[in-house]
């Protein structure tokens, strides 16, 4: 089963996406009330490596005979996701936490290198991690390990809701993840939540040069009062402009 995106966020959005902190993004998905959007148990095997893409996804399930065997070789939901990588995307994969259980190995993850992604996320394991490694994408994942996906995991779907660390994902969410972290911006509020982190970054500089020109304590002025009179200052000054 395979869904494609044609209203995907823009390479432009990503840009400006990577100029920002991960915790700058991750308080502003919370603004917008959503708590469950960073990811949990899974490591940065590529450290000092940053991700910001386009997430494409695949769903892995306990297999049953009545799906086992479904598709093959090409049509595979794994080579499928991947068909829809380019260098602004990064594959997803839900592997229902199981980090000791691989849902790939250096083989199928060259197609990843093939298409320029940007990595690979998962709350699974990878198997032949120094060869994937050696890659130069973003690796992700609960573990490293020998093993294969059977006869814990198959692959189901290309390109559907999945969960990964926790979090939903969508198809075309942003996905923001380095060494401090992974969160998940959701798609229909992406340029909303940019907006507001650009100017959160823009107002805690403001604050700093306060702070070291004044050689005050940082609590003078870093409080969430302080904030929104700076905000409030700037929309003024913006709409008598």
């Amino acid at each position: 089963m395979v869904t494609t995106q044609n209203d995907d966020i823009s390479d432009d959005i990503l840009e400006r996406y990577k100029k920002l902190g991960t915790t700058t993004v991750f308080s502003g998905v919370r603004k917008r009330g959503m708590w469950m959007c960073v990811m949990e148990g899974i490591k940065n095997f590529t450290p000092g490596k940053r991700i910001v893409a386009r997430a494409r996804t695949v769903r892995y399930l306990p297999p049953r005979p009545d799906l086992d065997g479904s598709s093959a070789g090409e049509e595979k939901p794994e080579y499928q996701a991947m068909e829809t990588c380019g260098p602004g995307d990064v594959l997803v994969v839900d592997g229902l936490g199981k980090a000791n259980v691989a849902i790939a190995g250096d083989m199928i993850l060259l197609g990843l290198q093939m298409k320029n992604a940007q990595g690979v996320i998962t709350d699974a394991g990878i198997r032949d991690m120094s060869t994937v490694l050696t890659y130069g994408y973003g690796v992700f994942a609960g573990g490293a390990t020998p093993t294969t996906r059977a006869p814990h995991l198959g692959s189901y779907a290309a390109n559907v809701d999945i969960q990964c660390g926790g979090v939903l994902v969508r198809p075309g969410d942003i996905v923001v993840a380095d060494d401090d972290g992974i969160v998940v911006v959701p798609k229909p509020m992406a340029v909303e939540i940019l907006e507001w982190c650009e100017e959160h970054e823009e107002l805690e500089e403001q604050i700093k040069e306060m702070i070291l020109r004044e050689n005050v304590s940082p609590g003078k002025y870093y409080n969430p009062a302080m904030f929104e009179k700076l905000s409030k200052d700037r929309h003024s000054d913006i709409r008598q402009g």
